[in-house]
């Protein structure tokens, strides 16, 4: 074959591709996580990890609404959980082609697919990376008994293939980053505000916390009502003050965006602290898309769309909203049936690469 035919190939290889993911192109350079899925329905895939523990989830006899906006579990294909379900969830084409099961108690939070196809994720007592085949190959774990030397997490971050950050709510609460393959801990430090903290109020401490592409750290305060951002050296370069903030990102444009899980509204703010653009869930939803749970977290995507994550109220409610910069609703899922709540999810198909820090925005 000439140079000039395979040149003609990539091309269409590139428009089919694109076509299947809505015009939008995601090949293993742009979007990894897609060239990887393959492997988690490789023949050698069990039903049931070694370390996994039966979930229960779905409700059989739940009603899926009839015309949502979007294409219900077919619109993106994504790594869900949620944090009063203990499965997790790969979706793709419409379905769930993989789950994960860790049994009983709380409870998901922080949840990343890598390049390399494993998953890295937060289970409130403790942080774990698994393969696509189910296998533990790094946990650290927390003391949760309840106490003043009691500690959980709810939040983490790959760093490269290597490293994790986390955050481990306690007193006092830490910031860390540990090299997984060496066990060094390249990071342990303090987060200065709970000096003289309630043991009772461990819990509330921290949901999310993300290195930046700058590399510094952004952590949101949810029971203090701040984000405050510090440098590598964990000097304070930015705060900004609002209720409840469960979740905060830094954006490619270098705005903040915000979930206030207290009002349920997400805003965007500049570095001056500026609004540039918020949605009030309750005010600028329609009634009949309205969540029954505020949303936690939410993903911004590279076409400016933004997804709103939801716990939702005993199997009532949507679990994921999807919005343009107009406020229009574009998408709706509520689908009881076949998964469960929302806290986390990442968008497998959405461009950048998951353990560079500031490419995947969620």
């Amino acid at each position: 074959m000439n140079a000039k035919l395979l040149g003609l190939q990539a091309v269409l290889s590139v428009i089919g591709i694109s076509a299947l993911m809505g015009g939008r192109v995601a090949d293993a350079a742009s979007a990894p996580c897609m060239a990887v899925l393959d492997r988690f329905t490789a023949p050698d895939v069990p039903a049931m990890g070694p370390d996994e523990e039966a979930a229960p989830f779905g409700s059989p006899n739940a009603v899926i609404p009839a015309d949502l906006p979007g294409k219900g579990l077919a619109q993106h294909p994504m790594l869900y959980v949620g944090e009063n379900c203990n499965t997790m969830f790969l979706v793709k084409d419409g379905k769930a082609i993989w789950t994960y099961a860790t049994g009983k108690g709380p409870e998901y939070d922080d949840v990343w697919m890598l390049s390399s196809g494993n998953i890295l994720f937060t289970r409130m007592k403790y942080i774990a990376e698994i393969t696509p085949d189910k296998k533990v190959i790094w946990r650290y774990d927390f003391k949760t008994p309840g106490g003043p030397d009691h500690t959980e997490v709810h939040t983490c971050q790959p760093i490269g293939l290597d490293k994790v950050m986390f955050v481990v709510n306690g007193l006092p609460p830490r910031l860390m980053v540990v090299n997984i393959k060496t066990g060094a801990v390249e990071v342990n430090h303090e987060i200065p505000g709970f000096e003289a903290g309630d043991a009772n109020g461990i819990h509330g401490q921290f949901r999310r916390a993300r290195v930046t592409a700058k590399g510094t750290y952004l952590i949101s305060f949810l029971t203090m009502n701040q984000v405050v951002e510090y440098d590598k050296d964990f000097k304070e370069i930015w705060r900004y003050k609002i209720n409840s903030p469960w979740a905060a990102l830094r954006l490619k444009n270098g705005n903040t965006l915000i979930t206030d899980e207290k009002d349920a509204l997400t805003r965007e703010v500049n570095a001056k602290g500026e609004t540039v653009w918020e949605f009030d869930c309750k005010a600028d939803l329609p009634a009949q898309y309205q969540f029954a749970s505020a949303p936690q977290s939410c993903t911004r995507l590279a076409n400016g769309n933004t997804i709103f994550t939801s716990r939702g109220k005993g199997g009532q409610g949507p679990q994921l909203i999807e919005v343009n910069r107009a406020k229009k609703v574009v998408w709706v899922l509520q689908d009881w049936k076949n998964i469960g709540d929302a806290t986390a999810v990442q968008i497998l198909d959405d461009p950048g690469v998951p353990e560079k820090p500031g490419e995947s925005e969620h």
